[in-house]
């Protein structure tokens, strides 16, 4: 595809919302202030301050933009436009993109952007393929992905690479693009209506990706003829998607997320499964949900099961990295292996009732063998005298006083018989026991 070709698409009437949609300059450009910054490189390129090729990485949930900022420094630079899907293309149609690439502009002094979408699919001989263009100059690079690049691309093609991260669209940012394709000609030219219920329900149904909410208006459009109104019925309609009451920022955010723990902590799967499927179909931003769960994996599971903060916490990543609607079945899986574990809040108690000692001013001095001895001084001091190393004992247990004087005796992790934490609290109290010398070597 050319840059002139790209241009009759969007000029076209029967072109999908978001295509018509797609900003034509840097200023229409919504929610990458970061990236787009003065002086940052992507603004750079796109405003056509670079010369010469320079290879870029977009990095970012589905919607932010990425297929939007390489056509926009194609327009400003006067490159031809070049798109490889990393789902379609092989090693033959990257290799003869690039062939075309090199005959012109070798041959019409023309340069080529080459848009590589979701480039982590691609294997290592398709990437490796592309570096021989990007080291010569014969294209300009913009590969984007959805996932790491440090672990998706490689590393030549990535050393050779600007990396450029692109934010999620907030709920502002989506209803600002929303409100401007209902007015813009090249949208819906205020033709129709729009009532604030259908936009706020187009914004949690976006999820934060601009296209989807875009397409959703386009489809509910067409039901409406004109100076009619586009209402929220005829958005369900469009989408077959029932609205669920739920406000992020008023009580139902605040009820479901506590019915949704709450659910995980008393064990009931289906239930916490229920409102885990509220809250996403409701708009919710998934990374919070993670961001809960990893919570919960530690304050109401702890040790009786110690690998669902490893599950929590890889949810967690794997969410940032894939976005919606594939974070779903993430999510779940984390939210079902919570709620089927055992539960102990021993850790939580833990470490708050160590708090409480020390916020009440229980501290005293940390005992002089385990003071720092390393600094000239130290040893006129008796900083790490007597010191056991415990690597050099049998058992590697040594029998020494660990707490302030103050503190002598205070036991903080209480561990319950639950799970896991039975055999970890075993060892605790026996541990506890071979310091103070209760309990023999063997």
């Amino acid at each position: 595809m050319t840059l002139f070709d790209d241009r009759d698409q969007a000029d076209r009437a029967d072109a999908p919302l978001a295509v018509r949609m797609r900003p034509r300059s840097i200023d229409e450009v919504v929610g990458q202030q970061a990236a787009l910054a003065e002086g940052s490189p992507l603004r750079s390129l796109v405003t056509g301050g670079v010369r010469g090729a320079v290879s870029v990485v977009l990095w970012g949930p589905p919607g932010t933009g990425k297929t939007t900022l390489a056509t926009l420094v194609s327009r400003e630079s006067g490159r031809v436009f070049t798109e490889l899907s990393a789902v379609t293309a092989g090693v033959k149609d990257v290799r003869q993109v690039i062939d075309e690439a090199r005959d012109r502009l070798r041959l019409q002094e023309v340069g080529t952007v080459l848009f590589v979408d979701e480039v982590h699919r691609f294997s290592k001989s398709q990437q490796d393929a592309l570096l021989p263009a990007v080291e010569n100059g014969w294209v300009t690079l913009i590969a984007a992905t959805t996932e790491n690049p440090s672990f998706s691309v490689i590393a030549p093609l990535l050393s050779r690479s600007i990396v450029v991260t692109l934010q999620p669209l907030t709920d502002t940012d989506i209803e600002r693009v929303l409100r401007r394709a209902v007015e813009d000609g090249r949208g819906l030219g205020g033709v129709v209506d729009v009532s604030d219920e259908a936009i706020d329900f187009l914004v949690r149904i976006s999820a934060g990706d601009a296209r989807r909410g875009l397409t959703a208006l386009d489809s509910a459009s067409g039901s409406v003829t004109e100076g009619g109104l586009i209402d929220i019925d005829a958005v369900e309609a469009a989408v077959q998607h029932a609205a669920v009451r739920y406000d992020r920022d008023g009580d139902q955010h605040y009820d479901v997320i506590s019915a949704f723990i709450k659910s995980v902590r008393g064990s009931d799967p289906d239930a916490a499964l229920h409102y885990l499927a509220r809250m996403l179909e409701a708009g919710e931003d998934p990374r919070f949900i993670a961001r809960r769960l990893m919570i919960l994996a530690s304050e109401d599971v702890g040790m009786a099961e110690p690998s669902v903060l490893h599950t929590a916490t890889a949810a967690a990543q794997s969410v940032a990295l894939i976005g919606m609607p594939e974070a779903r079945i993430v999510l779940a899986q984390a939210t079902v292996h919570a709620a089927l574990a055992p539960k102990s809040n021993a850790v939580y108690v833990a470490i708050d009732t160590a708090l409480g000692d020390v916020r009440a001013g229980r501290i005293g001095t940390v005992p002089p063998h385990l003071r720092d001895a390393h600094y000239p001084g130290a040893a006129a001091l008796g900083h790490g005298q007597d010191y056991v190393y415990p690597h050099d004992v049998p058992g590697g247990v040594a029998e020494a006083a660990y707490l302030p004087e103050v503190l002598r005796g205070a036991r903080y992790y209480v561990p319950t018989e639950y799970g896991a934490e039975a055999k970890w609290g075993e060892i605790a109290r026996r541990l506890q026991e071979r310091r103070r010398g209760e309990v023999s070597e063997t």
